[in-house]
């Protein structure tokens, strides 16, 4: 009995302990409920909500509902769901709420990233682009910069041919210069990259992974690019990658793409049978014996259908205080060229740590790439373009490697002089690798002052560091470089090359930013830039196989060029009552490629805004959702094109061809070096003025730019009459140029609805440019600058810089024609009317640039299913079509050396017998290479949840390169140069893929 009454008494203190713990912790605790939904009203399921500064958390319900239970004295949850931004919400004072969630689209929308920190879109005075992932180009995309081709309005990107991990000339708003660089500065990061190249990478920014990023910024007038002083005449695009996010399980994403490319269009020369009927009926016995019995497509034979993978994996999150993302990648992809491929294995850690209740943010970035390319030997192009069709791939002999060639028994090689090789062997013979290894990343100090919150200090600490090492190996039996000593004793190449790059940032700046009654704001920025380039060059002898020396050694191991760029900068951003905006920026620049008398320049700019939209005439309107004006000036600088160290007088050691004879010895020498200590910054003044608008609840927005820009103090190479230099030809500040033109965007939403949106969006530009002065002195009768070499004759350049005329002018002879409209061979206008036909009669005609970018895109997203293509067009380009003009003339099939020829059928057409040197230059071969292209054309499905809805899977189908409408005869019409000439495809490429997030 006793133990009974003990066993009983036990049972019910135990059930009091429990009942007097539970009454205490319900005294500490409050319940909090609530809903979390989208924008639009939707219930968010799966919503984490958690109270900050504890562990404890829960998820809502189907319904978006939640209920948690939370320490009396809580101020703050924070609510976070997949593709949102995660909100902190208050709770000191309501027990039940309603969080509406942004998506990430959405904010990265309304937060527009700028020089030095971030502004709403509404408070930007300057023209700005901001490009999202949602609007990416998609597809078989290897290089940042492909992403965003067409979508912005001034900005031409055009790819340099179809070769894996190829570049692209970026050109915003016509660029700005002659001589020196119109490439924009690119921003990676917080982290200013230089546009220099890297040994063994085909385009530096290929080493980026595309999968990366989460936004490009395109600031293009000067009130937005001066904050970036010197290195900003061409614009500023600043790329700004994916970045992990607070609150949530950590979500990893997995998508890969499978490709498949295929080359759609080849230059069009004479088929076998044609070219043996050609001969016969035009060439004599000599030439008639030469034919072969074979058929050979030289074209099919180096071109290949190429397969290509692109995988990406990536963990995001947030693990306390601190969001994260890491990710990998791997790229596989094979050229249409044979041999051409490109390996390229890259990983992104980001981390944004915080500490001290965010007061002390650190946020680091580090992107690091290892890429393995095997280099095509690209002559082949030509070749294949040129090599006689009736003669076989392989001879049946073991020499040469087996491959066919011409022979000559009385020459040392056994080979024909100057004739063409293989195209195959010149491929298959030649293995150039290369690897290369880049890292590109930052940290981001941002210490919030305690004792004034609105004043932030940054430290930016940053790095771009780069090896590019290579080999080159072609065996001593190959053709391309049979017994090529001067002895004629040895043969083949065994080359290497190495180059290494460390490039170092430091900069420290203040940002106060004050918010006052009715909506007003003022931004002060102030700060300190340090930037260092160095680049180490090895210097390495050409080798043949067994190690002979061609040539002469280096004479010296390495070389290590090196320039500095320090800068001071503020700006102040003022908005009054969210109406009027007004921005100031100044920058000043020293570099260390200047004199001491010239090396600082200083760049200001100011902008002015008017938000009409908030004034009380329009701010009830249901019609006008969006009405800006913005006006802007601004003044930029230009380093790039001149040497490190040419404003001073030097000696620089000779190479091997440049050595002194005693004797019988030879003997290395220091020689001055041309210098112009006068030399200034180059200077672009912009002057724009915009309006942005939207309609119908932002359904319908855009924006229209009129810009004005002059280039002074041009950076312009210049002859130096003899003994007033150490050179014949210096860079100077000589000449002035204009750019002038309209941009104008549409965005369209003409159905939204929940499960049907289709988006439509279309830009155009006009650009006008013109050069106004090339001279010191006034002088009419100077032609121009001429450049651009092109094949066919000695010397021969097709290209001019003139005054009065736009950039990139033909300079060429005027053909005359018959009554039928065909061309009279070998006659041309005599211009001049001295009765004789010389450069005299050159003249200037059309030009390179288009007067006229167009893009178009379109988007229709109904229930899981989503379509769209995108569109560009230009107008007004020409291209002078160096094929023709060098292959297709009766002189290059029977070739006077004793050989025969393919060449272009445009031959049939013109009927021009090459005599003389005046056809290589004729206008009849600049033509109308304006062009309307479809870039890709796709379709995806949104499966949804898979694998006992643990994961949501996407598959996709894309064709990029879909068409292109053109008048242009030649292989592509869009060729950055100008002028088209062994050009490397662009592929048709079919893809396939996949999404995966868990």
């Amino acid at each position: 009995m006793r133990r009974s009454i003990l066993k009983v008494s036990k049972h019910i203190s135990v059930l009091v302990f429990f009942f007097l713990f539970a009454f205490v912790a319900n005294a500490q605790t409050r319940t909090i409920t609530g809903t979390v939904i989208s924008k639009d009203g939707t219930p968010l399921p799966d919503a984490s909500v958690i109270v900050v500064g504890q562990k404890t958390g829960v998820r809502t319900a189907a319904d978006g509902t939640f209920s948690i239970n939370v320490p009396a004295n809580s101020k703050q949850l924070q609510v976070s769901y997949v593709g949102s931004e995660t909100q902190q919400i208050d709770i000191t004072s309501q027990s039940n709420v309603t969080v509406v969630l942004v998506s990430t689209a959405q904010a990265l929308t309304d937060v527009v990233v700028i020089g030095y920190g971030t502004t709403r879109k509404k408070d930007l005075t300057g023209s700005v682009t901001q490009v999202n992932a949602k609007d990416f180009q998609s597809g078989q995309i290897t290089s940042p910069e492909q992403l965003i081709a067409g979508k912005v309005p001034g900005v031409s990107i055009i790819s340099n041919g179809g070769a894996p991990g190829a570049g692209s000339t970026i050109r915003i708003r016509g660029g700005a210069s002659l001589s020196a660089s119109n490439d924009p500065l690119i921003v990676i990061d917080g982290v200013p990259l230089d546009n220099g190249s890297i040994s063994g990478a085909a385009n530096p920014l290929s080493l980026i992974n595309p999968n990366d990023i989460e936004s490009f910024s395109i600031l293009k007038d000067a009130s937005a690019t001066a904050i970036y002083g010197s290195r900003a005449s061409n614009g500023v695009i600043i790329i700004t990658t994916k970045k992990g996010r607070l609150g949530g399980k950590p979500v990893v994403n997995f998508n890969t793409n499978f490709s498949v490319s295929k080359i759609i269009k080849k230059v069009d020369v004479f088929s076998a049978d044609a070219f043996r009927n050609y001969v016969k009926a035009n060439g004599d016995s000599t030439y008639i014996k030469l034919l072969g019995t074979a058929s050979t497509d030289w074209q099919d034979q180096i071109y290949q259908t190429a397969l290509s993978s692109d995988n990406n994996i990536s963990v995001s999150g947030g693990y306390k205080n601190m969001p994260y993302r890491y990710s990998l990648g791997y790229l596989n992809q094979q050229g249409i060229l044979k041999t051409d491929k490109l390996d390229r294995y890259s990983g992104g850690l980001n981390v944004s740590p915080r500490f001290f209740d965010d007061h002390l943010k650190i946020d680091i970035n580090v992107k690091a790439s290892i890429s393995e390319t095997r280099f095509a030997n690209q002559g082949a192009i030509g070749a294949a373009a040129s090599f006689d069709p009736t003669k076989p791939v392989y001879s049946g002999s073991n020499r040469y490697n087996g491959f066919w060639e011409w022979l000559d028994p009385t020459t040392a090689t056994g080979l024909r002089a100057l004739a063409p090789l293989n195209p195959v062997g010149l491929l298959m013979e030649r293995n150039d690798i290369s690897e290369v290894r880049r890292s590109v990343g930052n940290a981001l100090i941002d210490y919030k002052v305690h004792f004034l919150p609105d004043l932030h200090a940054f430290v930016n600490l940053g790095y771009d560091v780069s090896t590019g090492s290579g080999t080159i190996f072609v065996n001593d039996s190959a053709a391309q470089s049979y017994l090529r000593t001067p002895d004629r004793k040895f043969g083949g190449v065994n080359d290497k090359y190495l180059q290494k790059r460390n490039d170092k940032l430091l900069e420290a700046y203040l940002n106060y930013t004050k918010n006052f009654k009715g909506d007003s704001r003022l931004e002060l920025v102030g700060g300190y830039a340090y930037q260092d380039f160095l680049t180490t060059v090895f210097n390495y002898a050409d080798k043949t196989v067994n190690g002979t020396i061609v040539g002469s050694p280096p004479s010296f191991a390495f070389d290590k060029p090196e320039y500095t760029l320090i800068s001071y900068y503020g700006r102040a951003n003022l908005s009054i009552n969210s109406r009027y905006l007004f921005t100031g920026t100044i920058r000043t620049d020293g570099s260390s490629r200047f004199s001491k008398e010239n090396r600082w320049g200083v760049f200001p700019s100011g902008a002015f805004a008017w938000n009409m939209k908030n004034e009380k005439f329009l701010e009830n309107s249901k019609t006008v959702s969006d009405l800006k004006l913005r006006l802007g000036y601004g003044l930029t600088g230009q380093q790039s094109g001149i040497g490190f160290y040419d404003y001073n007088s030097f000696y620089g050691y000779s190479d091997g061809t440049s050595q002194y004879q005693f004797a019988d010895s030879f003997y290395h020498m220091y020689a001055p070096g041309g210098y112009y200590p006068q030399r200034k910054w180059e200077q672009t003044e912009t002057y724009n003025a915009g309006i942005d608008y939207g309609f119908a609840n932002n359904r319908i927005n855009g924006s229209i730019d009129v810009y004005y820009k002059k280039t002074s103090r041009l950076l312009n190479n210049i002859a130096q009459s003899a003994g007033s230099n150490f050179s014949n030809q210096i860079v100077a500040n000589v000449g002035d140029m204009e750019n002038k033109g309209i941009e104008f965007s549409i965005n369209l939403q003409p159905i939204k609805k929940q499960n049907m949106v289709w988006d439509l969006n279309f830009n155009a530009t006009y650009n006008e440019n013109k050069i106004t002065n090339l001279t010191a002195i006034p002088n009419p009768n100077y032609p121009g600058n001429t450049y651009y070499g092109i094949s066919g004759g000695t010397g021969n350049t097709i290209l001019i810089n003139s005054v009065g005329l736009p950039r990139g002018s033909f300079y060429v002879y005027k053909q005359v024609y018959d009554a039928k409209g065909q061309p009279i061979d070998g006659l041309f206008a005599d211009l001049n009317r001295d009765g004789v036909i010389n450069e005299k009669d050159l003249y200037q005609y059309k030009k390179i640039d288009p007067d006229y970018l167009f893009g178009a895109s379109t988007n229709f997203n109904v229930n899981k299913f989503n379509v769209g293509f995108v569109l560009r067009a230009s107008l007004g380009n020409y291209m002078f079509n160096n094929v023709n003009s060098s292959t297709g003339t009766q002189r290059n099939i029977f070739n006077p050396i004793g050989y025969l020829n393919n060449g272009s059928t445009n031959l049939l057409e013109s009927k021009f017998s090459g005599s003389g040197d005046k056809f290589f230059l004729s206008d009849y071969y600049v033509q109308n290479a304006s062009f309307l292209r479809m870039d890709n054309a796709y379709v995806s499905y949104n499966v949804g949840k898979i694998l006992k809805n643990a994961a949501r899977l996407t598959i996709n189908a894309n064709v990029q390169n879909v068409f292109v409408i053109t008048k242009y005869k030649g292989l592509d019409p869009e060729v950055a140069s100008g002028v088209d000439n062994n050009f490397y495809p662009r592929p048709r490429v079919y893809s396939l893929g996949l999404n995966l997030s868990f």
